[in-house]
Parts: structure tokens; C-alpha cells; sequence
């Protein structure tokens, strides 16, 4: 019997299992789709905080080259979004199309031994206090815990019972792969004139993704599709249609602004699109996804061994609110993008423009779009910077906090290592000898700071649970 199933080998299922896996425990995914990796996913961006999720996993240097890199984000007319001032090792905008990302998962979920059962649709699933046992197209599947990582249309999350509230926020948006005659100036390109929006990106295989959408001609998503609809929307939205020839797709699709009230049901999760859907602004949903994983993945490996359960419920307590501050971030940008007076339009840019002008509203700008501004609530009594993203610090010997991250292990920053917990924590120098200890979790945020190592242990015992209950 597998200890954790996922259910979806996306991004976020493949992550997750990966991390498990790494850290020793037994997964089994279980994927409805054949196997084949579609090169006809929607998202095209990679931020800063999970490029440096990917770098703690040994990734982010592999895919990197797979992209450009976006340094300045334009969402309307002049307005521009600075990324090259963030504080990260990869102050920029990856553009590069989901399937890299997840091809990349795949191989490291698939080298550190995970099964991945393929044509394995969930038809439903029961939970008891030993476990839970889901029912699929490929026979039955038990396992400790079951992470739902399967999207939209979430079997695992229907199968719970589990509501998805919210509302559309466009419908019939066009989607078209194209190739162009006069490639766009700009890596990526977007814009929004009230009744017509679009936005271009490239594959980097020769394609183009266009996403475009008309006020004046809003249809169901079967509804028919051909090119010239898509060259006129885009020519009215940004100027010029490039030339678009040769689509290899066309399609419509509506995007929805939905989370589910608990992230937590027992001893299953949801994760990633099951969990939550946002409009296409700002290039959040894969992103969020990924983000989620990381949090849920070595808090399960911690129970696993003996953590206490709470440990758990504190993944719904820190990415709940992460997930509806995305929401509303991205509904605020689509709505921004659809105003439709010429006042209105002008009205807009001048805010936005004043608020990038003050220091402290851009970097919180900066940070949300980026996700590296996003932090945990600390504990009452705790040092400010708990709960807060770990900066890659430059550690002796040359190496760096990240690479150290890649033990999924807590990494203590500083001396006195705690021996007895060696399993559980690795201990390191940093460049700069600094007077306190740092514990950073496996996922990069910072755990407890302090001078005291009984202090940390039992910080530790707390959290994970005593260094004597792991197996």
C-alpha cells in the first residue's frame, strides 16, 4: 500500500509526489489522462518564487534556458511592472509554456521512484481512520492520505462533496496556437481597449499562444472558432494580428474566480486548480499551484513519521488566505483590463501609475505578482521574520541556501547543530557569521530564529514532533 496517493500528474501533482518521494515515502499518482504530455496548456509564466521552488529541487537551471526571461511586466497602456529589483536570484518573469515545467517534474518524480498509474480516472473515494481507499477506471488504490491535485473539474474534490464557489469572470475567451509572419516586438505582449482583449507569448518552437477575448461577441465555449475572428479581435486589441497563419488549435474556454471553503477533508487535500481557479491575470494559477505543493508536501512526509496532525491543518490555516489574495489580485487585473470608457481606460493607467511610483506600493505590487511577497502568520510572540521567505543565502564553502534545501530537510542556519535530529535538520554556515540561528522549513520559509538550541528542540518537538516517535 502506497502512504500517499495523488490523484493528477499536472504540475502540482507531479511536485508534490516528487518531494514525497524524495523524502522516502511511498506514492502512488493516478492520472485519468494516457500518459502523452500536451503541448496545449495554458500557462505560460514561471515567477520568481517558483523558480526558486524549482532551484530547491535542482530544477530551476534546467528550465531557465527553456524561457526567456521577462524583466519588465506592462499590463496596460505605459504602465510597467519592474521584476529586475527583486530580491531573488531570479528577479524576472520566466516565459516559457507549463508542458517544460511539467516535463521536468515528471522526470524527477519518475527518478526518485514514484508510480504513476496512467487511464486511472477516479470514480470515488471513502476514508477511514486507517486511511482511504479511491476507486478509479484502473481498479482500487489505498493509501494513508490522498492529496487531489486534478484540476478544475476536480473528481477527488466532487467526490468529497466539497462546493466550489465563485463565478465566471469571462467567458467564451478565444484560444489559438499560431505561427506569425511579424513576431511582436516584446516577449510577451498584452493589452486590453474595453471591448477586445489579447494576449501573445511565444512557444519557442516557432508558435505563438494567443488568448483573446470580445465583448461584442460572447458565445458558448463549443461554439465554432475560426482564425479570421481571432486575427480581428487581436488587431483591435493590440494593433496588428502579426500575420497569424498555420493554427495547429483554436478553441474556447471561460475563466472562472472559485476556491473551496476547506483544503483540508480528513485525510484527503486539495491542491492546485481542485483547490482554486482565477482569471488568467497576472499568470497566477500554475504558479499558486506549485506554491501549494511545496507547502503540503513536507508537512505529509512529517506525519508520516510522527508529526503531530495539527502540522496538517496548517496547510489549509497558511494557503487558504494565499489563495484568496490571489483571487482577488487576479480578478482586479482582469476587471482593470476590461474597462470599457476611453475615461475610465485613462483613469486607470493613472492610478496604477501612481501607485508604482511609491516605493512601499511597488514593492508589494512586485512581491504579490512575483509570490515572493507572500508570507505565513507567525505564531503570537514569534520574531517577525517567521513565517517570512528565507533569502538564498550565500553559505561557506561556496554553496548556497537553496542547494542546501535539496536535502528536504529543515536547514539550521548557524552553529551548534542538533545531532539527535540529524535525520530531520541540516545544520550550515553561512558566508557571514551572523549571532543567531535560523531554522528554515523544507519549503523556504523560516521556521524559528533564536539563540537558544534547547529552545529549538523544542520548537521542533512542537512542530514535528520528538526526534525518538520518527521511523
Amino acid at each position: 500500500m502506497s502512504e500517499v496517493i495523488v490523484v493528477g500528474a499536472g504540475p502540482t501533482g507531479l511536485l508534490l509526489a516528487g518531494d514525497l518521494a524524495e523524502s522516502g515515502v511511498a506514492v502512488t499518482v493516478l492520472e485519468r489522462r494516457d500518459g502523452t504530455v500536451s503541448n496545449l496548456s495554458r500557462a505560460f509564466g514561471v515567477h520568481a518564487r517558483t523558480l526558486e521552488q524549482l532551484d530547491a529541487r535542482g530544477l530551476a537551471d534546467r528550465l531557465v534556458p527553456m524561457g526567456a526571461a521577462l524583466r519588465t511586466v506592462r499590463l496596460f497602456e505605459r504602465v510597467e511592472v519592474d521584476l529586475g529589483e527583486l530580491p531573488s536570484r531570479f528577479p524576472f518573469l520566466l516565459i516559457t509554456p507549463q508542458y517544460n515545467v511539467e516535463r521536468l517534474l515528471l522526470e524527477r518524480a519518475v527518478a526518485a521512484g514514484v508510480e504513476i498509474v496512467y487511464d486511472a480516472g477516479v470514480r470515488g473515494l471513502a476514508q477511514d481512520d486507517g486511511g482511504v481507499t479511491v476507486s478509479t477506471t484502473a481498479g482500487q488504490f489505498r493509501a494513508s492520505y490522498v492529496a487531489g491535485c486534478d484540476g478544475y473539474r476536480s473528481a477527488v474534490r466532487q467526490a468529497l462533496g466539497q462546493p466550489f464557489p465563485g463565478k465566471a469572470v469571462l467567458t467564451s475567451i478565444m484560444l489559438a496556437d499560431v505561427q506569425v509572419a511579424r513576431p511582436p516586438a516584446g516577449l510577451l505582449t498584452v493589452n486590453g481597449v474595453g471591448d477586445a482583449f489579447a494576449f501573445i507569448a511565444p512557444f519557442g518552437d516557432g508558435y505563438y499562444r494567443v488568448f483573446a477575448w470580445d465583448r461584442r461577441h460572447v458565445v458558448a465555449d463549443d461554439a465554432p472558432l475560426g482564425l479570421e475572428e481571432v486575427r480581428e479581435v487581436t488587431r483591435r486589441a493590440l494593433g496588428d494580428d502579426y500575420g497569424m497563419s498555420r493554427p495547429r488549435w483554436l478553441s474556447r474556454f471561460h475563466s472562472d474566480e472559485r476556491q473551496v471553503p476547506h483544503y483540508r477533508i480528513g485525510r484527503v487535500f486539495l491542491a492546485g486548480d481542485a483547490a482554486h481557479v482565477h482569471s488568467p491575470a497576472g499568470g497566477q494559477g500554475m504558479n499558486t499551484g506549485l506554491q501549494d505543493a511545496a507547502n503540503l508536501s513536507w508537512k505529509l512526509a512529517a506525519a508520516l513519521r510522527g508529526a503531530p496532525d495539527a502540522l496538517l491543518d496548517s496547510y489549509h490555516d497558511e494557503r487558504h488566505p494565499i489563495g484568496r489574495s490571489v483571487l482577488r489580485s487576479s480578478g482586479a487585473l482582469i476587471r482593470a483590463a476590461m474597462i470599457e470608457s476611453a475615461a475610465g481606460r485613462a483613469l486607470r493607467g493613472m492610478a496604477a501609475r501612481g501607485a508604482l511610483s511609491i516605493p512601499a506600493l511597488r514593492e508589494k505590487i512586485t512581491g504579490q505578482l512575483s509570490g515572493i511577497g507572500y508570507h505565513y502568520p507567525a505564531p503570537h510572540g514569534a520574531p517577525d521574520r517567521t513565517g517570512t521567505r528565507a533569502a538564498d543565502l550565500p553559505l561557506t564553502g561556496g554553496a548556497r541556501l537553496y542547494q542546501a534545501l535539496r536535502e528536504r530537510r529543515f536547514v539550521q542556519i548557524g552553529h551548534t547543530p542538533l545531532t539527535h535530529r540529524h535525520d530531520q535538520v541540516l545544520q550550515v554556515e553561512p558566508a557571514t557569521p551572523a549571532d543567531t540561528l535560523t531554522l528554515v522549513r523544507p519549503d523556504g520559509y523560516i521556521a524559528w530564529t533564536g539563540t537558544d538550541t534547547e529552545d529549538l528542540d523544542r520548537f521542533l518537538t512542537t512542530l514535528v514532533g520528538p526526534a525518538a516517535t520518527r521511523r
